[in-house]
């Protein structure tokens, strides 16, 4: 059997996150899971660019 291409996890939000996360899923026709997954790569991106430093 072959591993799936992506993992779940269960993530808890503040309310108005959340809320901003709907909103912007909305206005770019995205899903929050798209959006977070690019914001998680962004900061992990930075991190190594910064221990680099």
């Amino acid at each position: 059997m072959s591993e799936p291409t992506q993992k779940r996890a269960t993530v808890y939000f503040d309310p108005s996150l959340h809320r901003a996360l709907r909103l912007k899923a909305a206005e770019t026709d995205r899903s929050i899971s798209d959006l977070v997954n690019e914001a998680v790569k962004e900061a992990l991106a930075e991190d190594a660019a910064d221990a680099i430093r």
